[in-house]
Formats: structure tokens, C-alpha cells, sequence
């Protein structure tokens, strides 16, 4: 009989409509390739749903809390049920962006300056020297994330909104001038490196997944040895943090720099975007791996205690 494959999908984070967009796609291709999958758009009673279906693998494609945070994880390793992408704690590390620093900076991945500083006080006053970056200090997608300019006078007053349900702890980080790069693992295999150029004034949530909203450049036009130093922090990033499965790293570059020096990590994605045109699958393209490979591929690395 066919290996009969529960697609997680939905959810109740900001990021629910990406996740929908991601499990359909995934779900259709896994159905190509011969399991026989259930789609399932999880709510509250997900640990139920689980016990009744007894899928004999979960193909995780949540964003955001409760699938990338560790909290499904959790409950998949308690139904000893096996699962796609990263395991309870290199999950919950990659979600918290300042726990992530931490640990990538022990590692040798350059971040940006900056920490934390809860939503009344980056509010109240300007967080750090302008310009700087702010953003949920758990969240995907570039929802919530502000850009203050050095004109700025005031910090961003959205912060102030009663009805704000982002979390009340930020991150603040220097912004650095340049060029948006992103790169996969998957496994021990390290993907090429996209350059992303935006037509929006930072790489935000339409930017992502709006027709036309970006473009792709692939190869990225860097240098030889800035692209290899990409390559090597991305795979380094992913076993600081104790990533299984797939994941994406960003970063950012300055190339004014002149060298490295102007290359800093901005998160590790454990459960990166799965549509056929998101930036996973078109890096496996790019590397001779079609779209229902790539599923398969997850699908067979799936286990326990990741």
C-alpha cells in the first residue's frame, strides 16, 4: 500500500494563507508521486485529527506558531508519528530570532547589532542609532517588520495599536545597505545562492508573494568567494542550530564593504515557503531537482527525535 501522508497546512499564525498556498502545492505533488496524502488544515484539535487519521508520515508545511516553533513538533514526537524539516529544539531556537543570534554568532555566523527591547519602548523612542530594522522577535514572512530611516523623526506609532498581535518583545537591528541573498540545505547539501531584488523598498510581505512584487537573480552576481562564504554560513547556520530536513537562510550584503565584512545573517528558516515558485524549490530546480523530488525527498527523510 502507499505511504499515506498527512500535509499539515493553515494554522492560525499571520502566516496562514502562505502555509495554505505551501500545503496545496505540496500535497498535489506528493499525490503525483504516489502516496496517498490527507490534507489537513490544522486547528486546536490537531493532536486529535493525528491520533484518528494514523498517517504513517506528517509533511509539515506550517508557518509560524504552532508548526515552526517547536509546539508540533512536540506533539508529533508524543504520537510517535514521523515528521518533515527540524525536531522540537532546533525549531523553537530558529523561531526566537535572538535565541537564533546567539547561538549563530557562537557558531561564526556574522549577525547584525542589536537585541531586544520590548514594543512600548521601541515606541517610545528610537531603539537604536537610525537606521535600524524592527521586527516580531518570533514571525515569518516580513509581517510586522518596520524599516526607521535616518530621517524618521519618531519611532513607528504602529507599535502602539491596541489591536497589535505580534508579541510584545522586538527585535532591533542595525540596517544594513545592499543586497538581499538567500540560500537552502537541504540535508547536508548546500544549494546555490539567489539574489533577490525587490520592487518594494525592502523585501516585504507583498514583495514576497505578490505576481511581480520581486525578482530572482540566480546565480546571485557576487563574487566567487562571497558566494562560497554564503554557502558556508548557510550550512554552518543549519547545524548551529541543529537543522534537519530543508532550510533557508538569509542574509544580507553590503557590498561597499569591499569584502566579507559587509555580509551579516538575518534567520534561518526551518519551514521555508513550498509553493512551486518559492525560492526552495526554485534553488532545487536550479540544482536538477524537480519540485515532486523535492517533496519525495522530505517525505523519505522524515523521522523522529529530529
Amino acid at each position: 500500500m502507499a505511504k499515506h501522508v498527512a500535509v499539515l497546512m493553515g494554522g492560525w499564525s499571520s502566516e496562514r494563507e502562505v502555509s495554505l498556498n505551501s500545503g496545496a502545492a505540496c500535497a498535489a505533488a506528493l499525490e503525483g508521486a504516489g502516496y496517498r496524502v490527507t490534507p489537513v488544515d490544522v486547528g486546536r484539535d490537531v493532536a486529535e485529527v493525528l491520533a484518528r487519521l494514523k498517517p504513517d508520515v506528517v509533511f509539515n508545511v506550517l508557518h509560524g506558531a504552532p508548526g515552526e516553533d517547536g509546539t508540533i513538533q512536540g506533539i508529533l514526537e508524543i504520537l510517535r508519528i514521523p515528521y518533515s524539516h527540524s525536531g522540537v529544539l532546533a525549531s523553537a531556537l530558529a523561531m526566537d530570532k535572538a535565541q537564533a543570534r546567539i547561538m549563530l554568532a557562537a557558531a561564526g555566523v556574522p549577525v547584525a547589532k542589536g537585541g531586544l527591547v520590548s514594543r512600548a519602548a521601541a515606541a517610545k523612542a528610537h531603539a537604536m542609532e537610525r537606521p535600524y530594522v524592527l521586527k516580531p522577535n518570533t514571525g515569518g514572512s516580513s509581517v510586522g517588520v518596520f524599516i526607521v530611516r535616518e530621517d524618521q523623526e519618531h519611532p513607528p506609532q504602529e507599535l502602539t495599536r491596541e489591536d497589535w498581535t505580534l508579541g510584545e518583545n522586538l527585535l532591533v537591528e542595525e540596517f544594513i545597505a545592499g543586497l538581499e541573498l538567500t540560500c537552502a540545505v537541504m540535508g547536508d547539501k548546500v544549494f546555490d545562492v539567489i539574489e533577490i531584488e525587490s520592487t518594494q523598498a525592502f523585501y516585504d510581505y507583498e514583495s514576497k508573494y505578490a505576481p511581480g512584487g520581486s525578482r530572482h537573480i540566480l546565480p546571485a552576481r557576487i563574487l566567487p568567494e562571497i558566494y562560497q562564504r554564503v554557502q558556508m554560513l548557510s550550512l554552518t547556520a543549519h547545524r548551529a542550530l541543529g537543522c534537519r530536513g530543508v532550510s533557508r537562510s538569509d542574509f544580507r550584503f553590503d557590498p561597499s564593504k569591499g569584502d566579507a565584512s559587509g555580509l551579516v545573517c538575518l534567520e534561518v528558516n526551518t519551514q521555508p515557503g513550498m509553493t512551486r515558485t518559492s525560492l526552495v524549490p526554485e534553488l532545487a530546480a536550479h540544482a536538477g531537482i524537480s519540485f515532486g523530488e523535492l517533496v519525495k525527498w522530505m517525505v523519505e527523510d522524515a523521522s523522529l527525535d529530529r
